[in-house]
């Protein structure tokens, strides 16, 4: 299996970074491939803005989604766009590790969902081209992610427990795009986790990968 970890943390040695590692480890002990897009390392741009297009269709007045189907026709996306959806146009499976901060994920990882996963790339709503019909139809996407308050802060109005609603923007996303999205996984409280904890939750990781 070819497994994209798309990574948002400022600090490499922060826990994001050490489960991000785990799964790296992982993932290739048993015999995947794995790639890694760390967003902070790579100083990734999170603006949508002109720069993104080689070629616009229309130089006078900007419209980021005609330009992103323009683009999608032409092959005229910035190649640090194009990189990343060579990324995963060659993965089976994203796994997402990021950090719930503010009530969503870094504003890096934000941009680079707006910028990547494109209209007529990811989807295309015009061709009716969304959910089970989605140009991402046939790949898996995955959450990981922690916070920093502990679990009863963040279902205060979830009462199911969904871990899914603790992130809708980047999942209905992945849906409307079509990837088929499995159950997150979730680090709670990680201010007041100790050494101990962390390497339970660790191996809790590693057997859920395991069974992917």
């Amino acid at each position: 299996m070819n497994v994209l970890i798309v990574f948002a943390h400022p600090e490499p040695k922060s826990l994001n970074g050490a489960v991000k590692d785990v799964a790296v480890s992982t993932l290739k002990e048993d015999g995947n491939q794995v790639k890694v897009s760390d967003l902070y390392g790579m100083e990734f741009k999170a603006a949508l803005d002109q720069d993104d297009f080689l070629n616009r269709e229309n130089s006078g007045r900007f419209n980021p989604i005609m330009e992103q189907l323009h683009a999608a026709q032409t092959d005229s996306f910035a190649s640090d766009i194009q990189e990343e959806m060579d990324k995963i146009k060659w993965a089976d499976l994203i796994i997402f590790q990021f950090p719930i901060w503010y009530g969503g994920m870094p504003a890096i990882m934000k941009g680079w969902t707006e910028r990547v996963f494109a209209s007529g790339f990811s989807s295309d709503m015009f061709q009716g081209k969304i959910y089970d019909k989605g140009l991402m139809k046939g790949k898996k996407a995955m959450l990981s992610f922690t916070t920093g308050g502990p679990e009863e802060n963040y279902y205060m109005d979830i009462p199911d427990k969904d871990p899914a609603k603790l992130a809708p923007v980047i999942t209905e996303n992945l849906k409307f795009s079509g990837f088929e999205v499995l159950k997150p996984f979730v680090i709670f409280g990680v201010i007041m986790l100790s050494e101990e904890d962390a390497e339970k939750h660790f191996e809790e990781y590693r057997k859920l990968l395991r069974e992917l």
